[in-house]
């Protein structure tokens, strides 16, 4: 009889307990996330529960040992398991019984052992014999758990269909989490209606968190990179909500990965993937003949080692990957232009081929040592290099590309050691990331603009962004560095309770350098000349600041859980965490006085229209504090609803905190050290008066000239600079996230299934947000207050210097989301695994892709919610795993409904330039849709070496997937509408078009 799935309980935490052990070890702690299993479960002999049993798990593989004895109700607990295969012993009073286990990462399983008759597990199923020759493991399944989670296996991430190479790419197959690649080829990875800088990714117990950027994790913001070498990654978890209260700086979902261990058998891997440019299906332009056909380059190839140093006590494993890649970059003008509509001399270099190189390499090793049956002490090193060019495509030629580096090192020291009834788990880890953007060449910006739909007769218009060319403007040196201490502490020696705590410490330097514009960005209007720019937007040093902002970051955090089993039905997760930190660069930043002074002066913005007091943004050096109230209730339940795991009713309820990117924090800072300028020209069209403290100029072809621009600038110190001011009380964004929903194990067609159904509601609060603080005389944010959008003050400049922004927590989104999962596990003994995650997402946001900026409101306080951007309303992902005839086939299908496209609506007002935003769904019934394939061929050489080959086809029936940016999205203006709003206007689509991927390996 086939053994039904088996589940996961949680793990537990202690406060007290931790400090204690804390104090025994000497070493400070930080971040805390569980990828060690834990085995537990009753012992009963002859149906009677067996007191002082002895149950030892012994790892197939590795020879790592652990032994407890049962409680005098016969429960024991196995905690800290590398994830993997076990051997599970029982001897109580002379009688034995054995059965192996697999258990995945940060897993609980609930197995009861029996002697003196059949062993089984808490469903009821035989226990499985060690077989000397061939090891078969039942593969335990998860279900007494209040989190929101899922696994993605290493029978997946070998077998299903990837371009890639980024472990990340998987989790998509898990509900409510979505991978994504930009045509430009970078990767991001989001959860719900959040951002991806709201996700963090644990490897080995060790977040990868970036302080500085948006991306979530180091090397995922606007990179093509991977952030691991997947050949070192075992197998990884998703967790989209509730999770428990050890996983910190994250407000949506978080992973947890752990990586590959050597065995006590030799084994390596080599893989070289190849995709020519033939194999590439041509665009829409390129099989008209309007592009033409880009030559690209994409290579992939790694290798991994790993074995003993000494059987069953040091082990070593090591892995190199390599990404070589040359993409192709299609330019797309702004404003639903075509390539044909724009000014001759931009067009060749539109049409012709605008190709991106990119070059990785990521090193990864790992020593693992069991000096004894209580110790296991690992050392990992990662190494991430990497350089490209980006910044091409879109409204940007191949001249206005950036060059770009990134680089990272991570180094982690671990110790766990284990007792009777407790395990300690501590790390020393050490990190260094930098990432710097240059400009491809220094010639002055050429960016050409055309007026806002409804503003083409108005004098000085809002302007939109149609072509750039010539030098960019991307120059930054953004990193971080330092060292972190962490312990987490697991107590189970209270009878039905796995209790955890841990703490942390965390000592990193953040600086980021951002000289934006590098060089001189000259705006031209389309409708006027394309020789006389109507404005610059430069750069210029001033005020003496440091040209890099600095700042030593302190951070601690520590947390409580009590995973607490009531009975065999009710398991409560009951934790709490608070976490603080301080960072000198905003908590010390002192605004400059003769800034004070302007702003204490400035009428405008000293009257009772005014809607904010610019004093909140005033910095003395000693008004500015650390947010102290991160604390964080998270509590949940599992109910079964007989006892054996099958039918699981869960929920929960919790409150957690991201992190303020330092980036944002920094830009007061060295916005003062670079001043953005911005002169205006007094051109047709953009007509201003020039005089004495105006930032209006009549053009001369001198002012070309970066040299007689900065001499400009120091005749006039701070005159047309850009000012930002962040509020005295910044406090870290966060989220609120409840959940309820049920699992169920089954068996259908003979084989064991699973199925999730989940009810999710997620609220994030207090994302960073800019808008403008310059105001009209009359205090008022707009020349009619009647309209509801237009009129802003542009023109309005703080005396002596120009316009300045104010940051404020302010960007919230709300998401109402079902999640429903089907998955029949891929086992050895079947040949062959399903799964289908649906995700429905009732997504709401409060800014338009929850930007930092807003010009169009003086705030969000009485700004409607809309429908999220970038987020489908349905989505499903189904895989499929098969072996047959000696070949291992896969599928994964992805179809998406429409996702949202922003528009402007003028329409609905009977004012001229009274607007607002109110996104629309195309009117198409599937918005995105992707079958990929891969076939894999494996040939044992009767040496121990084996050779694969494999083909992958992405995109198989080239389906031509719209960008949002291709659709008309101008409503009309006051009661005209437009006739070709909602329609298609261009043919740039989604990549991939239809691609295949040669490979060939090795295995020994």
């Amino acid at each position: 009889m086939r053994n039904p799935p088996l589940k996961h309980v949680p793990s537990r935490t202690l406060l007290s307990c931790a400090l204690a052990g804390c104090l025994l070890l000497g070493a400070a702690p930080a971040f805390a996330q569980s990828t060690g299993a834990t085995i537990r479960g009753q012992v009963s002999a002859d149906s009677t529960p067996a007191a002082q049993a002895q149950v030892t798990a012994t790892n197939i593989a590795t020879g790592l040992s652990r032994s407890v004895k049962s409680s005098a109700s016969g429960g024991y607990s196995l905690a800290g398991l590398p994830p993997g295969t076990y051997r599970v012993d029982v001897n109580a009073g002379g009688k034995t019984s054995t059965q192996n286990i697999t258990v995945q990462v940060g897993q609980t399983a609930t197995v009861n052992l029996g002697v003196g008759g059949v062993s089984e597990t808490a469903q009821g199923g035989a226990a499985t014999t060690l077989d000397a020759v061939q090891v078969t493991a039942q593969a335990v399944v998860e279900t007494k758990t209040s989190e929101v989670a899922t696994y993605v296996t290493q029978k997946q991430l070998q077998a299903l269909p990837q371009n890639s190479r980024n472990f990340l790419a998987f989790a998509d197959i898990v509900p409510g989490v979505m991978f994504n690649t930009g045509n430009e080829g970078s990767t991001s990875i989001r959860s719900g209606a959040q951002l991806s800088s709201g996700v963090n990714v644990f490897i080995d117990g060790v977040g990868q968190k970036d302080y500085v950027l948006k991306g979530g994790i180091t090397g995922q913001d606007s990179s093509r990179g991977n952030p691991f070498p997947q050949l070192g990654i075992a197998e990884y978890k998703v967790v989209t909500s509730n999770y428990k209260a050890e996983y910190d700086q994250l407000s949506s979902a978080g992973i947890t990965a752990v990586t590959r261990s050597g065995t006590n058998e030799f084994h390596g891997d080599f893989f070289w993937d190849n995709v020519a440019s033939s194999w590439v299906a041509d665009t829409i332009r390129e099989r008209d003949g309007r592009d033409i056909k880009a030559r690209t380059h994409d290579e992939q190839y790694g290798v991994a080692l790993g074995g003993p140093l000494i059987k069953d006590k040091l082990h070593f494993f090591v892995t190199y990957e390599a990404k070589d890649r040359s993409d192709a970059r299609q330019v797309i003008p702004g404003r639903q232009i075509s390539i044909e509509e724009l000014p001759e001399r931009f067009q060749d270099e539109a049409r012709s081929t605008n190709n991106a190189p990119f070059k990785e390499d990521l090193y990864f090793g790992k020593l693992s040592w069991t000096p004894g049956d209580a110790h296991l002490v690992e050392l990992t090193m990662k190494r991430r290099e990497e350089d490209e060019v980006t910044g091409v495509g879109g409204v940007n030629l191949a001249s206005y590309g950036t060059l770009k580096t990134g680089e990272e090192t991570r180094i982690d020291l671990r110790h766990q050691f284990n007792a009777a009834n407790w395990m300690n788990d501590a790390h020393i880890t050490y990190e260094d990331a930098s990432f710097a953007p240059r400009p491809i060449n220094l010639d002055n910006g050429y960016k050409l603009f055309v007026p806002r739909r409804g503003e083409e007769l108005l004098n000085n218009p809002t302007m939109e962004e149609v072509i750039n060319r010539g030098g960019g403007g991307d120059f930054q040196e953004k990193s971080q560095k330092g060292y972190s201490f962490q312990n987490d502490f697991t107590f189970f020696g209270w009878e039905g309770h796995t209790v955890k705590a841990g703490i942390k410490y965390k000592d990193i330097d953040l600086s980021a350098f951002e000289q934006s514009p590098y060089s001189p960005q000259f705006r031209y209007d389309l409708n006027q000349s394309l020789d006389t720019p109507y404005m610059v937007q430069f750069t210029a040093s001033g005020n003496g600041y440091p040209t890099s902002v600095e700042s030593s970051v302190k951070q601690f955090g520590i947390y409580i859980q009590d995973d607490w089993e009531v009975n065999e039905h009710l398991t409560l997760n009951l934790g709490l965490r608070w976490d603080y930190e301080t960072n000198p660069a905003y908590e010390d930043h002192v605004t400059p006085a003769g800034l004070v002074s302007a702003l204490q002066a400035w009428p405008n913005i000293n009257n009772a229209n005014v809607d904010y007091d610019y004093n909140n943004y005033i910095s003395n050096g000693h008004n500015r504090s650390a947010f102290k109230d991160g604390w964080q209730p998270r509590v949940g339940f599992s109910y079964d609803l007989n006892g054996d795991q099958r039918h699981v009713f869960f929920g929960g309820a919790g409150r957690s905190y991201n992190r303020n990117q330092f980036d944002y924090l920094s830009l007061e800072k060295y916005r003062l050290a670079f001043q953005r300028y911005e002169y205006q020209f007094n051109t047709p069209g953009h007509a201003c008066t020039p005089g004495a403290g105006s930032n209006c100029y009549n053009f001369d072809p001198s002012m070309f000239d970066p040299a007689v621009l900065a001499q400009m600038a120091a005749a006039n110190p701070n005159n047309g600079s850009e000012v930002f001011l962040l509020n005295n009380d910044i406090k870290t964004p966060y989220s609120d996230q409840f959940s309820i929903g049920m699992r169920n194990a089954f068996s259908m067609w003979g084989h064991d299934w699973n199925s999730s159904v989940t009810l999710m509601h997620v609220l994030s609060h207090d994302g960073i947000l800019w808008t403008m603080g310059n105001r009209y005389p009359n205090g008022e944010y707009r020349n009619n207050p009647a309209v509801n959008w237009g009129g802003q003050p542009w023109g309005e400049q703080l005396p002596g210097w120009g316009r300045f922004f104010i940051g404020n927590n302010a960007v919230e989104t709300r998401l109402n989301s079902l999640l429903l999962a089907l998955d029949k596990p891929y086992t050895t003994e079947s040949h062959w695994g399903v799964s289908f995650a649906y995700t429905y997402s009732d997504a709401k946001e409060n800014r338009s892709n929850s930007d930092t900026f807003s010009f169009d409101y003086p705030n969000l306080d009485n700004v409607a919610f809309t429908r999220a951007l970038g987020i489908p309303e349905h989505r499903l992902v189904a895989t499929g795993i098969v072996d047959f005839w000696g070949i291992t086939g896969s599928a994964k299908l992805v179809l998406e409904s429409p996702k949202l496209v922003e528009a402007i609506n003028c329409y609905s007002s009977s004012i001229a330039g009274d607007c607002a935003f109110d996104p629309f769904k195309p009117d198409k019934k599937i918005g995105y849709k992707q079958l990929d394939l891969a076939l894999q061929k494996e040939w044992d050489t009767g040496t121990d070496l084996k050779l694969r080959v494999r083909g992958d086809v992405l995109n198989v029936f080239n389906w031509r997937n719209v960008l949002s940016s291709e659709y008309a999205n101008w409503r009309g203006n006051a009661g005209t509408p437009d006739p070709n709003y909602g329609n298609r206007t261009g043919d740039a689509i989604a990549r991939p078009t239809r691609t295949f991927k040669l490979s060939f390996g090795l295995t020994w």
